[in-house]
């Protein structure tokens, strides 16, 4: 698939999640495995320490880790933003956020993370599970996210990858190929969202590549972190 192609089909994805967005939480439990509620806890674990800290989470979704962290660390977060370009998703997710009790620290906004609204330097932490290979221009997001972030605020960014190991990989690109978009097209009655999904895990960069990315935004300190045999990457890096 071409450059053109790819990006025309990215600019369309905020309809895409719209039309996906009831059953996208089955979906992913289903998908994944649930292995997705281990990953959010690694993100967790990398969050800044201090107390009273600012949060945004792009690519929000239905806010599944927003309201994990919120959850498994109140105190250290006082305010927190959800952003997402599909109010489908949001909706969805500000009923997680009431059904909570997170309104008065979590609010679930329209935005896009190449453009967002947020001053300069205004969050202690920024992250993004499972949306950075959606954007159109991933140079430009990591840029934005350096932008709003506090000196040394940390960036945490969760992502698909493929695995380093060539019997592991074998396997998973079958599984992405044959198996997520049939069983996300049965769940979900939409099959050619779950075979797009499939080929941005497949073209995105990841590891040493997305690392450098990270670098040419200004990051520091960044490092990698492989999740089950490299079918998902933890990136940290620090303002």
């Amino acid at each position: 698939m071409n450059l053109s192609v790819r990006n025309c089909n990215k600019q369309k994805s905020p309809q895409m999640f719209d039309r996906i967005a009831p059953t996208y939480d089955l979906v992913n439990r289903l998908l994944s495995f649930r292995l997705d509620l281990s990953w959010r806890r690694k993100v967790g674990s990398l969050l800044p320490t201090k107390d009273r800290q600012k949060l945004l989470d792009l690519a929000t979704g239905t806010g599944d880790l927003v309201i994990d962290l919120c959850n498994s660390f109140p105190d250290r977060i006082e305010t927190a933003f959800g952003v997402d370009l599909s109010e489908n998703m949001l909706q969805i997710g500000r009923k997680k956020v009431e059904k909570n009790g997170l309104e008065q620290k979590v609010q679930m906004q329209v935005g896009d993370a190449m453009a967002l609204s947020m001053e300069d330097q205004t969050f202690d932490t920024v992250t993004i599970s499972f949306g950075i290979r959606n954007v159109t221009d991933v140079p430009k997001t990591l840029r934005e996210i350096y932008r709003v972030l506090e000196p040394a605020g940390k960036a945490l960014i969760l992502e698909f990858s493929i695995p380093l190991n060539p019997a592991v990989r074998l396997g998973h690109l079958f599984y992405l190929r044959h198996i997520l978009p049939l069983v996300g097209g049965l769940f979900s009655g939409d099959y050619n969202a779950y075979r797009y999904l499939n080929t941005t895990i497949e073209d995105f960069p990841y590891n040493e590549d997305f690392k450098r990315l990270m670098i040419e935004a200004g990051f520091l300190k960044v490092k990698a972190y492989p999740l089950n045999f490299g079918i998902a990457t933890l990136y940290e890096g620090i303002r």
